[in-house]
């Protein structure tokens, strides 16, 4: 099989169930983006291939290619969205980091080691992610699943690349005013 179709060569692209829309449809540009999000996670996991958090990271792929195969389905619920225990994984996973850093006491610059750095840009990602699929104005249940999951995904990123700093004794980057 080809890996081009030359389907979208007039700007169209169909839907999971064949519906064709425009390239530019907002519900393109919302799974377009969790698919750059899930690969800008993939750089960041790459950069620090000995991290503690590789397995959450897996796992959060798979999620991500979940919420992007739910966004491309439109009407139909052969993708469900994550389910609530995976937020609160999330959240579990928020604290047992934090319960390792010290508080914050000012703002943070992204940056320090690079794979800090590359959770900062996934979690920028992942904020923009947010907007467009709330932007669909979706009210099915696997669409809300799937923003409540973005939001605290968007917060286990902030942590994790404050983390993978601690982890590799390099301090957060304060922001000071010039």
């Amino acid at each position: 099989m080809k890996i081009y179709t030359r389907t979208g060569d007039s700007g169209e692209t169909s839907l999971f169930g064949g519906a064709r829309v425009r390239k530019d449809d907002a519900r393109i540009e919302a799974y377009g983006t969790i698919d750059e999000l899930n690969s800008v996670l993939g750089v960041a996991r790459a950069s620090w291939p000995l991290s503690s958090l590789d397995e959450q990271f897996h796992a959060i792929q798979s999620d991500l290619f979940d919420i992007g195969a739910h966004l491309a389905s439109p009407g139909t619920s052969r993708f469900a969205g994550p389910p609530a225990a995976r937020v609160t994984s999330l959240e579990h996973d928020i604290d047992a980091m934090e319960s390792e850093l010290a508080p914050l006491k000012t703002f943070i610059l992204p940056g320090g080691t690079l794979a800090a750095s590359q959770l900062h840009v996934a979690r920028t990602v992942c904020r923009r992610a947010e907007r467009l699929v709330v932007a669909l104005n979706d009210a099915d249940e696997a669409t809300k699943s799937s923003i409540t999951y973005i939001n605290r995904l968007s917060d286990f990123l902030f942590v994790a690349a404050r983390f993978a700093n601690h982890k590799n004794g390099v301090a957060d980057v304060p922001w000071t005013r010039t």
